[in-house]
């Protein structure tokens, strides 16, 4: 996600793959697909290896720490913004549960659902048409 909460790329990958196998993969993505990107915010569960394959690709990488003084729930700055958008992406019926057998569906169906908030945005709509009014 960008600073606005905008989608940049999507992976998906099994519950069992470790969260340092889809950072790279999803750096690799932002790579391929865009040359603007230079710094990526990633939460404490992201080790080296994704720093360091980061800054071979000419991004800076930055682990957010959480201060150990916090107790409980504290919203980070930065990663708050993911947090917000994987809760609008999850009003999207599709997107509740895992439908998809192959992950390439699943990565459509976010992108799909992320076109609908764009949209959203741009025409002022705040809720979906099928609501009622």
């Amino acid at each position: 996600m960008d600073v606005l909460g905008l989608v940049i790329a999507v992976v998906v990958l099994a519950a069992s793959a470790h969260e340092n196998t889809a950072g790279i993969t999803l750096l690799d993505r932002v790579a391929a697909q865009t040359d603007t990107v230079h710094k990526a915010l990633v939460d404490q569960g992201f080790k080296n290896a994704v720093v360091t394959h980061g800054a071979r690709l000419g991004i800076d990488v930055e682990i957010v720490e959480r201060n150990p003084a916090d107790k409980g729930f504290v919203p980070q700055a930065k990663r708050w913004v993911v947090e917000q958008t994987y809760g609008t992406l999850a009003l999207h019926r599709r997107l509740v549960r895992d439908y998809e057998h192959r992950p390439a569906s699943s990565e459509s169906r976010v992108h799909w659902a992320m076109s609908d908030v764009m949209a959203r945005r741009l025409t002022g709509t705040s809720s979906p048409s099928w609501r009622g009014a």
